[in-house]
């Protein structure tokens, strides 16, 4: 697959051949749901708690007698039925997190990738960095190609000076070619990579695919 390789002034430069084994696959729609739940799954905090009746502060007495009031029988205050009483049911602590196979994360990525190559909204721009680490600097280069949109720009490395810059932007989002996550890209309206990083995906995910 053939695109082209813009300036951050926007100009076009060349051509870069992307690999298809990455970006021009059929897309796997079963895999992307499965690696976007994975990692909203693992990023649960499960520290929500509630207390059951034998956890509740009370009285374990029995508020009448049982017969000769006219009332339903009732135990202690600390029912369930009962205001201030026990939860039932309710939730305890526990670890949301779990693990898929590394196989199908990676075809996660790739799927994303190449949906977001076939639908146009993927682009490969020069290596460049923010040297000032000043927000509108960046603003500059990215409004050159995502205007107001959900962005994500994948890095060649883990650039200080663009997140830097990049941080006070509500909309934009950074990745590194080797940490992607399937969540980012999916959502983001529009994929801006740099054209080392988008070299460097191929290499990684070849790599990856011989080391199993």
């Amino acid at each position: 697959m053939e695109k082209i390789v813009y300036s951050i002034d926007g100009k076009e430069m060349r051509k870069i051949e992307l690999d298809d084994a990455v970006f021009g696959l059929p897309v796997n729609d079963d895999v992307i749901y499965y690696a976007i739940t994975n990692e909203l799954a693992n990023k649960r905090v499960g520290t929500a708690c509630t207390k059951d009746r034998s956890e509740v502060h009370g009285s374990n007495a029995k508020p009448y007698r049982q017969k000769g009031t006219g009332n339903a029988r009732r135990g202690d205050k600390k029912s369930p039925l009962l205001r201030g009483g026990g939860v039932i049911f309710g939730p305890k602590p526990r670890d949301f997190s779990y693990s898929i196979p590394k196989k199908m994360k990676r075809l996660a990525m790739k799927s994303i990738l190449s949906l977001k190559a076939q639908d146009d909204r993927l682009t490969v721009i020069e290596d460049f960095t923010i040297e000032s680490g000043k927000t509108k600097d960046l603003v500059a280069i990215v409004n050159r190609f995502a205007k107001d949109e959900r962005t994500v720009i994948v890095l060649k490395d883990d650039d200080a000076l663009i997140k830097r810059a990049g941080r006070n932007i509500p909309h934009l989002s950074f990745l590194s070619y080797n940490r992607l996550r399937a969540h980012d890209l999916f959502y983001g309206r529009r994929v801006i990579i740099l054209e080392s990083a988008a070299q460097n995906l191929s290499a990684f995910y070849n790599a990856q695919e011989e080391t199993v």
